[in-house]
């Protein structure tokens, strides 16, 4: 099941995000999810990483929650909202 998960950053807590980066980098490398795409949401600067955006290839919506859970970035507190929705893609056509 595809599912979107999209994850708010707390206001100025960039400082945060670099900290805990490594280590959810680390975290990422070992889950090694059926991503369709994984990224930093960014400020209209086009820099600031202001939030993650997640579309994956899930079991299930509840494994899409566990997923978001066990995020470094979440243990640290880092998000304010996580948003996680099953979604279909329509474009490109494969």
């Amino acid at each position: 099941m595809l599912c979107t998960i999209i994850a708010f950053d707390k206001p100025n807590h960039v400082d945060l995000r670099m900290k805990t980066r490594p280590s959810h980098l680390e975290w990422m490398g070992k889950e090694n999810p059926k991503a369709i795409f994984i990224g930093p949401m960014l400020a209209d600067d086009g820099q600031t990483p202001i939030g993650s955006v997640f579309v994956c290839d899930f079991e299930s919506l509840e494994a899409a929650k566990a997923f978001a859970s066990r995020d470094p970035y979440a243990h640290a507190g880092l998000f304010e909202k996580v948003i996680i929705q099953p979604t279909r893609k329509v474009f490109p056509k494969d």
